[in-house]
């Protein structure tokens, strides 16, 4: 595929909540965990195009706290998934030049998956052409929550005093902490809602929802929801 030209304002951090995969899965009559496998497809579509598109940082909704809700078989299904395609795709990663990060309760992941995240992880530190997060047993929430908890043990401590709390004593305190706010934040399926996703970060996020299913995600639609967020205006609050 040949490289795009890198738009004048292009968005340093996008955030994406991969949405549709079971709907795209019942759309075409087959069981749920073939919609995620079709899924995987979308998200080297979109690793790509961040990639050509000069974006800097790229966060996937891939799995959250209450995707443990779900029937066994499919989060066995989802954990299996995740852990062949770490294994498959280390090589191409080393290659692009892309690096490897997580955020969420990585503990919850069963040993096996956590175990080839952690070693990824590590063989990739050193790249620097995008960073891929990956957001598992994520919820914002939850980060919040731990967030909260962590301070207040700090300021019990006497490490930390309460009066000198402010936004960035916060953010440090987050699974983000280094890593810039999304630009812009994208939703496949149509579904207009946040879905407990990086309520704190994406404060100043521009929002764009497309009605494709994210298995149909591809480069055309990365490269419209560019298209959308270098046509705002973003003022922050200002005139």
């Amino acid at each position: 595929m040949a490289k795009e030209t890198p738009r004048a304002t292009v968005p340093q951090h996008v955030a994406i909540i991969m949405d549709g995969n079971g709907r795209w899965a019942q759309k075409h009559h087959l069981p749920r965990l073939s919609g995620h496998e079709a899924g995987r497809k979308s998200v080297k579509r979109a690793v790509q195009a961040a990639i050509d598109h000069g974006v800097r940082y790229l966060t996937l909704y891939a799995f959250s706290v209450e995707n443990w809700q779900r029937p066994r078989e499919e989060v066995q299904g989802l954990m299996g998934l995740l852990r062949g395609v770490i294994r498959e795709e280390l090589s191409e990663m080393g290659k692009e030049g892309i690096r490897l990060r997580t955020i969420g309760r990585k503990q919850d992941l069963p040993d096996a998956v956590r175990e080839e995240l952690e070693a990824a992880i590590e063989s990739t530190r050193g790249n620097t052409r995008l960073d891929l997060i990956l957001a598992l047993s994520y919820g914002s929430r939850v980060e919040i929550t731990e967030a909260v908890q962590v301070m207040a043990r700090e300021a019990q401590a006497g490490q930390l005093d309460p009066e000198q709390i402010r936004e960035e004593t916060v953010e440090k305190h987050l699974y983000t902490r280094g890593i810039p706010d999304p630009d812009l934040l994208i939703r496949t399926s149509g579904e207009m809602r946040i879905s407990n996703f990086m309520l704190w970060q994406i404060s100043y996020s521009e929002i764009h929802v497309t009605p494709v299913l994210w298995p149909d995600f591809g480069e055309k639609d990365f490269s419209l929801a560019l298209d959308d967020y270098a046509g705002r205006d973003r003022r922050f609050g200002g005139v």
